[in-house]
């Protein structure tokens, strides 16, 4: 059996102490929080926001979600480079600083067009924070720590997330505007903490400018991906509009290659592009966000619509399966790597957990509410499994990553996790779209063989990418 040998700790972090280490952490995940929770927790004021903006069309308002979601997704990697370049810590601060303004400007938007372009503001500042945020943490946390660290990170993303209904259930009983106004107070703390605690990191041998024509293919070609994803519901897979803009984003990604191979300074590191590992993390990223962010929607959809809960009641029954994340992810998943030799293979098993508590689910759908013996189980499990996969899908795509490219790989990494978050959401409007009301078990039927085919994939990419037994040296 092959050996992959990862380095021990970064000099960065050797100095500080264990409370210091769990501050860094901390003030990293409440932004990571912030940012995930914001993907999801739009999704359940959509109606309250279409009713405040009475005659706006349908069209117009999806932008609320897809205009975040595209750029978000375009920004990541240029984000990343530039903070390897100018500083992690200034680049964190300044996207915390953006996606408040924004989160201000949202909650005050008089229509829909400003709304829209107020949740581009805040797509941009979270682009700018969430690679700076996994690159501080990288740089700050020694080596024997990271894997925990990294499942701290991570599971909060992913609570953040999950949690999204949850959160949003009782806020917009209040009102939609404080969907967006919850951010600020967030935002303004961890501002201040992050100048208080966070070291500031950077590549030192930069010498030459970072490719700016680089930086805008890879953002045309994550952006063209991300908006052939949103539309292919409405377009169809097959109409010339989603293949053009598949073209152009393999377009735009081919200029990259050839930008990132010529130039003194690339905005991807094609040495990072070799790594079986990282690239296995990409791939592997891609498909289990597919499956997850599918299924966070299609529970909203399915206990709102067909079991009739409230969207506080909605989110109180999603509740249990993030409860689960942390403790596996913090605690179960490192612990299991240093067993088993390697995050690829707790990703692995996590995979497999996933596909369990959806097949379950898959059993057990049925129109009448039967949440404590139908749900509930699927909740538990399947957060049990978010726990296991996302920290390890990170910690193996992270290992390989020199330290002055930290910010350019966490981009990736965090672009592929957007990418598959969007395809598994467009995956499942297709396939609601033909839900048939007399039955709609039906169509959520599909929706989870959906869900179980993307986390299959991502088992399998991670069981023939990511599951050499790895050796760590002090």
């Amino acid at each position: 059996m092959s050996v992959e040998t990862v380095s021990g700790a970064n000099a960065p972090g050797q100095g500080y102490s264990k409370k210091r280490v769990a501050l860094i952490v901390g003030v990293l995940s409440l932004a990571v929080f912030m940012s995930s929770l914001d993907l999801f927790i739009v999704n359940l004021a959509f109606p309250y926001i279409s009713r405040d903006f009475h005659g706006s069309s349908l069209d117009s308002l999806s932008w609320v979600l897809n205009g975040y979601s595209i750029l978000f997704a375009a920004v990541l990697v240029p984000a990343g480079r530039w903070a390897d370049r100018i500083g992690r810590r200034r680049m964190f601060a300044a996207g915390l600083v953006v996606f408040t303004l924004g989160s201000i400007l949202s909650g005050v938007a008089p229509d829909v067009s400003l709304l829209i372009a107020a949740r581009l503001v805040q797509a941009i500042g979270a682009g700018m924070m969430v690679p700076a945020s996994l690159s501080l943490l990288l740089a700050a946390v020694p080596g024997h720590a990271r894997a925990q660290a990294i499942g701290t990170w991570s599971a909060i993303g992913a609570l953040g997330a999950a949690l999204g209904p949850v959160i949003g259930g009782f806020l917009v009983e209040v009102s939609w505007r404080w969907v967006f106004w919850i951010n600020i107070p967030v935002g303004v703390v961890t501002v201040i903490l992050a100048f208080r605690v966070l070291p500031e990191s950077r590549d030192e041998t930069a010498t030459s400018r970072p490719d700016m024509l680089g930086a805008v293919l890879v953002a045309l070609a994550a952006g063209s991906l991300a908006l052939a994803l949103v539309k292919a519901p409405s377009w169809g897979w097959t109409s010339k509009d989603f293949i053009g803009l598949l073209v152009l984003a393999l377009a735009c990604s081919v200029g990259v290659v050839v930008r990132s191979a010529r130039h003194d300074a690339p905005v991807v590191d094609l040495k990072l592009l070799e790594s079986r590992s990282f690239n296995g993390a990409i791939v592997a990223s891609v498909a289990y966000y597919a499956g997850f962010g599918a299924f966070l929607l299609s529970m909203v959809e399915f206990l709102t619509g067909v079991w009739h809960f409230s969207a506080i009641d909605a989110g109180l029954a999603i509740a249990p399966g993030p409860l689960m994340v942390l403790p596996f992810a913090r605690v179960v998943a490192p612990r299991l790597a240093a067993k088993l030799g390697g995050a690829g293979r707790v990703a692995v098993i996590g995979c497999c957990v996933n596909v369990a508590a959806q097949s379950w689910w898959l059993t057990q759908i049925q129109v009448h509410a039967a949440y404590a013996t139908h749900l509930l189980p699927v909740q538990l499990l399947g957060g049990a499994g978010v726990g296991l996969t996302i920290p390890s899908l990170i910690g193996a795509g992270t290992a390989s990553i020199p330290p002055a490219r930290f910010g350019t790989g966490s981009g990736v990494l965090n672009m592929a996790r957007q990418i598959g978050t969007v395809l598994g959401v467009a995956g499942l409007i297709a396939i609601l779209s033909g839900l048939n009301v007399a039955d709609p078990v039906v169509a959520f039927r599909h929706a989870t063989e959906l869900v179980i085919a993307f986390f299959a994939l991502a088992g399998l990419t991670s069981a023939a990418l990511l599951s050499r037994r790895v050796t760590t040296t002090q």
